[in-house]
């Protein structure tokens, strides 16, 4: 078997472990015992044994968040007794990146394109949740024995900001309202260690990206990855790092079509930097384009 051959066999493994494809039965076993309780209900042995062919339901809802229909919609669990719709995200993301299959899929065509082009510049995501896209950004390196580029892994690790500019209009998605997105930097290590891939070329920037993009080290991109949600996330990160983007480099914008004032930061700034570049999709809500 050839080395490519080998290489695209382990980024397609690496994929599917980040998306907890490999266990996800025991994924919906979990989901099952949660609803059992929730719906004071006694869990059925038949049932946690054979989840998949009992609970097929629990299954496709939990595949449908990792195919790129829509990532996260499979956190979304309907409880009887509440008598509506109750969001256990907070309870039951075991995946490693919400990016889901799309998102993945697109990062290494990318990265394909980057390699083949010879595009100089290292790899960034700002708003890594548990670091599965940087993961896979590394996973990628080590697979075609790339040797000189690094990996930028920046976030808060304290979760996504409270909103603090009217383009954001009071959209709250910090770690009080969700503490899912607030992921400690130890556990995003610990997560590239068990890869086997903590390294000197991974480097972590902590904090807000207003206070660690500006002065990071960082000399050339080849591909940036912003998942920042709110427009001052998505501006803090463009305004320092789009110019270190190489000629033929990549953006992706995760949120764009998603969260309106992503979208809003996003076309402000292509609009006043003169940026005509097509957007493309990468997924269901993200967006990538080429630099010229």
């Amino acid at each position: 078997m050839g080395v490519m051959k080998l290489a695209h066999r382990y980024l397609s493994l690496l994929k599917k472990s980040l998306l907890d494809e490999l266990y996800i039965e025991n994924e919906a076993r979990l989901v099952y015992l949660v609803l059992c309780f929730l719906n004071s209900e006694v869990p059925d042995g038949d049932t946690l044994r054979n989840i998949a062919r009992s609970r097929p339901d629990i299954l496709d809802n939990l595949r449908r968040s990792r195919t790129g229909e829509r990532p996260g919609a499979g956190d979304v669990w309907h409880v009887d007794k509440a008598g509506g719709s109750m969001n256990l995200r907070n309870v039951l993301s075991f995946y490693h990146t919400m990016v889901g299959q799309q998102g993945l899929d697109n990062i290494h065509a990318l990265l394909d394109a980057i390699s083949a082009d010879h595009v100089r510049g290292d790899l960034l995501e700002a708003g890594v949740w548990r670091g599965g896209a940087t993961i896979f950004m590394r996973g990628y390196l080590a697979a075609h024995d790339i040797p000189d580029r690094r990996v930028w892994v920046a976030d808060s690790f304290a979760g996504i900001p409270k909103p603090s500019l009217p383009q954001d209009g009071g959209l709250d998605l910090s770690a009080d309202v969700l503490p899912v997105v607030a992921i400690p930097r130890d556990e995003v290590e610990d997560l590239f260690q068990r890869y086997d891939l903590l390294d000197d070329r991974v480097r972590f920037l902590e904090g807000w990206f207003k206070d660690t993009l500006p002065k990071a080290p960082i000399e050339q991109l080849a591909l940036l990855r912003l998942d920042g949600d709110l427009y001052e996330s998505t501006m803090d990160s463009l305004v320092p790092l789009y110019p270190k983007l190489s000629p033929g480099g990549f953006v992706i914008v995760d949120d764009y079509h998603d969260i309106p004032s992503c979208k809003l930061a996003v076309d402000e700034y292509r609009a006043q930097h003169g940026i005509t570049a097509p957007m493309t999709r990468a997924s269901v809500g993200a967006v990538y384009w080429r630099k010229p």
